[in-house]
């Protein structure tokens, strides 16, 4: 059986030596995110989803959700685990305190869906969809919208969901037929069906908030004419209590992969009653609110199940005993030595470490500019933070679930044919971390509005939010004896490539889009490379510091440093090859006619 621990210590390293979370008290919002504060919420969210969450996570891949007469079950201790989720206080974490929330900083929401998905992902994507609705209705509803809505969803007693795909358009949401027809009473008549719906349907809330894109007859046609609507399943009384059913039912959950525990269903709308959220035929720009919540928190699911498979791969190498080192015997006490002095199995174990505690880093150091997007007193420094969260998105979201994916297949990999059994709970980790590649914008997609849209937008006004702290944190530290050659070279380089990668694509791409667009999925691995080459920077100059001034723990900052180095060595040369693919250019991509294949 597989197992989860919180790593409370990288958080405490990431939030309060990297981040310095303490330098922020000042601004609001920050005010009770103080040191013990903050730890003391992570220790209790561990103890939750250690003993709570992760428990129930092979039950709910093993049970699945049952439908029976419209009504889905979930697995077995899903309805209480969720009681306790509530009852906890963990569903208004980061919510605004005008609406029931305790308005924490949404870095300390990070960490939390961080640890809730990688105990059990499944579970995990009930509340999380949840935060997407809140969002989407906080900042596009009206004040009744939020007063009805808001605090329900905040207390955990209501969920919510977003309703884009049908079954002939997923990315392409200018072709659903879903209509909403104007009625006398200001509502509207919702008529269509929508396909893979996560938590569309459940036995754990009183009710459930659906958002649901439709087009209103008559409107602009293509995507210019969607509409985004608040589509309760029970109605709701003018005193906040809940009334008679509405008109959208489950047809079916979905057999899916992975993520059983989690009800994907079809949703059927036959005239169901819906309130218009937002401008008529603006619904993209209030649904991107709930969608680019929803990529920040598909990413930290592939952190968090790269973790957990991470930290079970581990476990196994050291107990499992398998041949004896090429080097030399290391365990002459046992039959054979445990597999971790394998090479191989070093380059793998390595490579999930790197990535892991690099991508947590990266994201949580986004969790920090989404508070001072939302809370900081200076426009500026408002204005910067927005552009750098628009600007990661999309690698945030495909990055860490491509290698979150990666990350559980090589652990899966550790444990050989033990990892193919499910008893085990690697082969559920694998399955589970596939969804993530694919949902809410699959990763595709993620790179071409990365090149598309996020690069040229303001003549490059996003790329400067990413690229100046890299440049200046290079130039201030390439004289510094101690990291320079190990760590700060390394990054220079891959910086200049991605520089060069850039300046490629804004000349190509203007002479033909298929050269932008066959260089984009390359080019957001090289970003990501980067990006997390600038956090293993930085990171080891934080070690050295804390080792050269007599650091009580010097074990864990001399492993930093063997860390931060084997992602130089090892990692962060792909930039290289990446350049090279991406000037080659898309002609060889693009020439075959489709019936050549």
């Amino acid at each position: 059986m597989p197992t989860y621990h919180a790593p409370l210590k990288d958080y405490r390293f990431v939030l309060n030596e990297l981040i310095q979370l303490d330098n922020y008290t000042n601004l609001p919002g920050f005010q009770d995110a103080t040191r013990e504060t903050v730890d003391a919420i992570l220790e209790e969210g561990a103890k939750f989803v250690e003993g709570v969450i992760a428990p129930i996570n092979q039950i709910g891949d093993k049970e699945g959700c049952k439908l029976k007469d419209g009504v889905v079950t979930t697995p077995t201790g899903f309805k209480e685990a969720y009681k306790q989720y509530v009852e906890g206080g963990w569903a208004g974490l980061t919510a605004e305190p005008d609406f029931g929330g305790q308005g924490l900083p949404h870095i300390v929401g990070f960490v939390m869906s961080e640890m809730m998905t990688a105990a059990n992902m499944a579970f995990s994507m009930y509340p999380g969809l949840s935060h997407g609705a809140y969002e989407a209705i906080l900042k596009h509803g009206t004040d009744e919208q939020r007063k009805t809505y808001l605090p329900k969803l905040i207390e955990g007693s209501w969920t919510g969901t977003m309703n884009l795909t049908e079954p002939h358009c997923g990315t392409d949401l200018g072709l659903m037929r879903t209509k909403a027809e104007p009625q006398k009473d200001g509502s509207f008549k919702i008529t269509g069906t929508k396909i893979f719906i996560s938590a569309g349907e459940h036995d754990m809330a009183e009710n459930i908030i659906h958002l649901v894109l439709a087009k209103i007859p008559g409107g602009p046609s293509g995507i210019k004419g969607v509409s985004l609507f608040i589509v309760p399943k029970f109605l709701v009384n003018a005193d906040g209590s809940l009334g008679e059913r509405n008109g959208v039912t489950c047809g079916s959950i979905e057999h899916k992969m992975g993520i059983h525990g989690n009800s994907t269903c079809v949703l059927n709308y036959d005239g169901a009653k819906g309130w218009l959220i937002g401008e008529a035929h603006k619904g993209m720009r209030a649904m991107f609110t709930m969608m680019n919540a929803a990529r920040l928190g598909v990413g930290i699911q592939g952190l968090g199940v790269g973790d957990v498979a991470f930290q079970n791969g581990l476990a196994y190498a050291k107990d499992r005993l398998q041949m004896r080192s090429i080097s030399g015997v290391k365990a002459p006490d046992k039959p054979a030595d445990p597999i971790i002095v394998h090479p191989d199995v070093r380059r793998m174990l390595m490579t999930m470490k790197a990535f892991t505690e690099g991508a947590r880093a990266f994201a949580l150091e986004t969790g920090l500019k989404i508070d001072f997007a939302q809370k900081h007193p200076d426009e500026a420094a408002r204005r910067e933070a927005e552009d750098y969260v628009a600007l990661v998105t999309p690698v945030i979201k495909a990055y860490l679930t491509d290698m979150g994916y990666e990350t559980a297949t090589m652990a899966q990999q550790c444990l050989g044919g033990h990892g193919y059994i499910w008893e085990h709970g690697m082969e559920q980790f694998v399955r589970d971390a596939r969804i993530a590649m694919i949902y809410e914008g699959a990763n595709g997609v993620q790179a071409l509005d990365l090149v598309g849209r996020k690069l040229p937008e303001g003549m490059g006004r996003l790329l400067r939010t990413f690229f100046h702290p890299i440049d200046r944190f290079i130039q201030e530290n390439m004289t510094d004896a101690k990291i320079a050659k190990d760590y700060v070279m390394p990054l220079a380089k891959a910086f200049a490539r991605l520089q060069q990668a850039t300046a490629w694509i804004a000349e190509q791409g203007m002479k033909s889009p298929d050269e932008a667009g066959g260089a984009s999925s390359d080019y957001l691995k090289m970003f990501a490379l980067v990006a997390l080459g600038h956090v293993w920077a930085r990171t080891a100059k934080i070690a050295h510091e804390k080792l050269a001034n007599g650091a009580d723990d010097k074990p864990f900052y001399e492993t930093k440093l063997v860390t931060a180095k084997f992602f130089m060595d090892r990692m962060l040369p792909d930039t290289s090859g990446l350049l090279a693919k991406i000037q080659a250019g898309a002609d060889s991509m693009m020439k075959l006619d489709a019936e050549a294949f």
